[in-house]
């Protein structure tokens, strides 16, 4: 079940729970998506400022596992589809 995050205070706080597996970021080009796995809801908190994505990028947990996700444009997606 997924839940929203507002404030980057909440997320870091999240990101430290002992139940806190991975964290998994999204770059689009309008903003980044940080979502953080726990064992019960998948929590997101929505970013549109670079600078503060590049920060708390810097600011996760060390000992959790982070992914980063490339965004897939939709010109891409109908390339792959016809092959």
């Amino acid at each position: 079940m997924p839940r929203k995050i507002e404030e980057i205070k909440d997320f870091l706080l999240t990101a430290r729970w002992k139940d806190a597996q991975s964290v998994k970021i999204k770059e689009n080009k309008d903003n980044v998506k940080f979502k953080v796995r726990c064992s019960r809801y998948l929590y997101t908190l929505v970013i549109t400022d670079k600078e503060k994505a590049e920060k708390l990028k810097q600011s996760l947990p060390l000992g959790l596992a982070v992914k980063e996700l490339k965004s897939t444009s939709q010109t891409d997606v109908k390339c792959i589809k016809k092959l």
